[in-house]
């Protein structure tokens, strides 16, 4: 077991991370029949990491940690630990109810993880009472750093981040509602050193507005298939090349969101297909999610060579 660093430690670690890259949500590598493929996932993060992302982020939701059994999240995180080497930090996934979410969080301390991303909790909505128990909860019985993950049944306000925020080892919110009126209210009301993280589905598509509110920071989920066109992104935006910023978006990001909404959990399958095209031993997405259609994966194959094209890549 390596001993993580302490919450400002970490927190300072990836906001270094955050001003040079992506964050990367690596894919979970499976065979053909389902099962977990370790050494496949091992080729698959170590190709992520030489992309230099900002901070990677194993068996979260473009990991498909809800298909993954206890077991398999431990082999995923110690092998993102293993690659990674302490080159980046390693912000393991953890959910369901706050049991569930500790005994997950044990084993990604116990593999090496740095921090844990806490993912919406299962199924019920629940008042702010609840949602702040649930991260106090979860602060209490591990010492790992804590970012909380704003989707779905979760949606923090002001008064509530405030209560998180006070909790020694909540370091962050990831917000994927993309609510920027709320999302600003929440950013005021934190404490300076607070971080904040884009994570709207397809994050490029609104990481200039997100930046109006003081969050330039965001996952990526085409460095998960294409880091060249991620890195291109993230360099244009960070040197206000908003020439290329547009066209980016106009020609590759809006046509992938609008392939990605034909079909509910092509946020993920979609991605894995791309890797797949890439070459990428990531095997098939695991149920309830499904794989592309052929005409979709026709589509994406299209706009995947012109997207590598725009870039100066190929497939």
């Amino acid at each position: 077991m390596t001993v993580s660093a302490g919450p400002v430690a970490v927190a300072q670690r990836l906001r270094d991370g955050m001003a040079g890259g992506v964050l990367s949500f690596p894919l979970t590598a499976f065979r053909d029949d389902g099962t977990l493929d370790p050494d496949g996932y091992r080729a698959y993060v170590a190709e992520r990491l030489a992309a230099a992302p900002g901070a990677v982020f194993p068996a979260c939701g473009t990991g498909e940690f809800f298909s993954l059994d206890e077991d398999e999240y431990r082999q995923v995180v110690t092998i993102t630990v293993e690659e990674a080497a302490g080159r980046v930090p390693v912000v393991a996934g953890t959910g369901y109810g706050w049991a569930q979410a500790v005994r997950f969080a044990r084993i990604a301390e116990d593999a090496g993880a740095d921090a844990l991303l806490v993912l919406p909790h299962y199924l019920v909505a629940a008042p702010q009472d609840g949602l702040v128990a649930q991260l106090e909860q979860i602060a209490a019985r591990t010492p790992l750093p804590l970012i909380a993950y704003q989707r779905g049944q979760v949606a923090f306000t002001a008064d509530s981040l405030r209560r998180i925020a006070a909790l020694p080892n909540v370091i962050g919110l990831k917000d994927g509602h993309s609510d920027l009126d709320r999302l600003q209210r929440l950013t005021l009301a934190a404490p300076g050193d607070f971080l904040f993280f884009n994570g709207a589905s397809t994050a490029e598509i609104q990481a200039r507005a997100y930046a109006t509110v003081g969050v330039p920071a965001y996952s990526s989920a085409v460095h998960a298939f294409a880091p060249e066109i991620a890195g291109a992104f993230f360099t244009a935006l960070r040197d206000d090349d908003h020439g290329t910023v547009d066209k980016l978006l106009r020609d590759f990001y809006v046509p992938l969101v609008e392939l990605r909404d034909r079909v509910p959990g092509y946020a993920v399958s979609l991605v894995k297909a791309a890797a797949r095209l890439r070459g990428h031993r990531v095997g098939p997405v695991r149920a309830p999610l499904t794989d592309p259609s052929a005409a979709d994966l026709a589509a994406l194959t299209a706009l995947l060579t012109a997207g590598l094209d725009l870039v100066g890549a190929t497939l």
